[in-house]
């Protein structure tokens, strides 16, 4: 045999196995397919903070003649909604029932006369917050503006309750401003007043 031969053999055989060939580079769609996962992760809205999971507001409207006789079956919806369904403790949902009677109490009185409606709107999510709109029809004896309501609340709200003679100016200035976290009236396109008070849930708040 040759020398030459036996010392340079030919060509030699690579099974799979032996392969070093590198992976191709991921399609465009797969590398997007990914950046959006990564980015969805590293999202800061959390799982309860996005707006596709979030519970929706429960809202009721009721529509009453201006009869005080009614005012009984409001007060104990009121308890229900803010106690039981949105989760206030006992003490604040006797308070925030305070809030809508005397709001109550002054659309009928004043605010839409006798015959016609108010319509009171509860809007709430459970562990978060409780509204109420109570909306006359300016129809009543007393006709007062948004402007001339906000007036009378930041006029009253810190003088000394004791001085004030009349059961309503009392309860506006004093329960309605103390104890919801918004108050606020818009004049209703037509006439009269809607008046609007926000309670947010705080699982801290004390008594």
């Amino acid at each position: 045999m040759d020398q030459n031969s036996s010392q340079n053999p030919g060509p030699q055989s690579v099974t799979p196995a032996q392969a070093s060939i590198p992976a191709p580079p991921p399609s465009q769609d797969a590398s997007a397919t990914q950046k959006g996962a990564d980015l969805k992760d590293q999202s800061v809205l959390s799982k309860s903070q996005d707006p596709a999971t979030l519970e929706a507001p429960l809202k009721i409207t009721i529509i009453l003649p201006t009869n005080a006789y009614f005012m009984a079956g409001i007060r104990d919806f009121t308890m229900t909604v803010t106690q039981n369904m949105t989760g206030f403790s006992q003490q604040w949902a006797y308070r925030f029932q305070s809030v809508v009677d005397e709001l109550t109490n002054n659309a009928i009185e004043f605010g839409s006369k006798a015959g016609e409606n108010i319509t009171i709107t509860f809007v709430s999510v459970k562990g978060k917050y409780i509204e109420v709109y109570v909306r006359d029809t300016g129809t009543g004896v007393k006709k007062m503006t948004a402007a001339d309501m906000m007036q009378y609340l930041e006029t009253h709200k810190n003088i000394d309750p004791t001085t004030i003679t009349t059961i309503r100016g009392r309860g506006l200035s004093q329960i309605v401003a103390n104890w919801a976290d918004k108050v606020g009236f818009t004049d209703n396109e037509g006439g009269g007043l809607t008046a609007h008070v926000v309670k947010y849930f705080d699982a801290n708040e004390q008594l």
